[in-house]
């Protein structure tokens, strides 16, 4: 097993992480404003949904060959951009929702499903949890694999904690936007410029 302080250390590193601003709380932040803390935590189920995709990979070796696959880490890289670019068309297409007509809104599984796309699809994600998590797996504490596992588990939960806590905090200063559909437009217009950001600062990026 990963020793205590290891595992203690680890933890308190992947609560810092998700705390870092990046394309994923800042989306948790923005649905949650616009739509509140409910859908917001339900964007965060997708996204964690997502880092089981990674640390699967990571455990399995396939974040391995995006890393030695300059192809395949700007294809999917490409994939993740144009998924950004497509949220910021929606975003500046979008007017003030009528929160008493529930078809004016997301569904909630369109709101999973971004999230899980959001996360699978930021080749950075992979390649961090390639360097990240075998800093704390080490071969005489056990099964590689168990141990890989069990470390993307934790990081999913810290992560899950931390935007759980920005749904719930966006989702109460967001409580004016619903009641304002102009402040709505005015949201979405923002968030669409993000977005664009978002996907320029992840086409720029470099392995």
């Amino acid at each position: 097993m990963i020793p205590i302080e290891e595992l203690a250390v680890f933890t308190f590193a992947s609560i810092a992480l998700a705390f870092a601003p990046g394309p994923d709380n800042i989306f948790v932040l923005m649905q949650s404003a616009l739509y509140g803390s409910f859908r917001g935590i339900l964007v965060t189920l997708g996204l964690c949904t997502g880092l089981l995709v990674h640390t699967a990979a990571v455990a399995l070796g396939v974040a391995a060959l995006l890393q030695a696959s300059p192809t395949a880490f700007n294809t999917l890289k490409f994939v993740g951009a144009a998924y950004l670019l497509y949220l910021a068309y929606r975003s500046f297409r979008a007017g003030g929702a009528d929160f008493n007509r529930p078809q004016a809104i997301p569904s909630s599984f369109q709101l999973y499903r971004r999230g899980v796309i959001l996360n699978v699809t930021n080749p950075k994600v992979a390649i961090f949890f390639l360097a990240f998590l075998p800093q704390f797996a080490q071969p005489g504490d056990g099964s590689m694999l168990v141990q890989m596992l069990f470390l993307g588990a934790v990081f999913m939960l810290a992560t899950l904690c931390v935007f759980g806590g920005i749904a719930l905090a966006a989702g109460k200063i967001g409580t004016w936007l619903r009641s304002s559909q102009a402040a709505q437009v005015r949201m979405n217009r923002f968030a669409g410029v993000v977005f664009v950001l978002l996907a320029i600062r992840l086409l720029t990026s470099a392995e």
